[in-house]
């Protein structure tokens, strides 16, 4: 079987949402192939930090990382990989609107792959016919709109927690990081503590 994993990524997709992930499944022995439609192995993706500053309404946005793709998004193929991870960030509300990238999510949500949503990365499974039809899902809570509207079951939990429902695990921003990756890895068949 398997080992592989596809990370879908962009230009300020989330600094943590991205590095945390591709990190932490390698580490468990995972391939996890990073890209990003018109980038190759080897390019790079800018990454935002966004975090709460005392006395503003909503999450600041700063420059973070060059994360390093180390896949090709033209040569792959979504039936070599066991489960799908999509950060957040603002990478997702233009990767929707890539037909290929929408192509790629509907095969892992028709073939009940584990798929991974943190934050903004909800905005990619709205965007698909039916990946959030009926089920319980979370994320950053601007994105509660688009959820519900893509036929979701928006559940406002804290930040550190997350929610699956399925073949899906879902969380609102990285805080969750630590249960949510445990969800998807028990997904995927590994044993973990939580």
């Amino acid at each position: 079987m398997s080992k592989k994993i596809l990370l879908l990524a962009g230009d300020f997709v989330e600094d943590y949402e991205v590095m945390v992930p591709f990190q932490a499944l390698q580490m468990l022995g995972y391939q996890v192939d990073a890209v990003c439609p018109g980038k190759k192995a080897g390019e790079t993706v800018k990454t935002a930090v966004h975090d709460f500053e005392e006395g503003d309404q909503t999450y600041s946005e700063k420059l973070g990382h060059y994360f390093q793709l180390n896949a090709d998004f033209d040569k792959i193929n979504p039936n070599d990989y066991i489960g799908l991870v999509i950060p957040g960030g603002r990478a997702p509300e233009y990767l929707r609107l890539n037909s290929k990238v929408v192509e790629i999510v509907e095969h892992f949500v028709n073939n009940n792959k584990p798929i991974a949503a943190i934050c903004h990365g909800l905005q990619l499974l709205a965007a698909t016919n039916s990946a959030l039809k009926g089920k319980k899902c979370t994320a950053y809570p601007a994105c509660s709109v688009e959820v519900k509207l893509a036929g979701g079951d928006y559940v406002s939990v804290p930040y550190e927690e997350a929610v699956v429902d399925g073949n899906l695990v879902t969380a609102p921003a990285w805080p969750a990081h630590p249960r949510w990756l445990a969800e998807f890895i028990k997904m995927l068949g590994a044993k973990v503590e939580i």
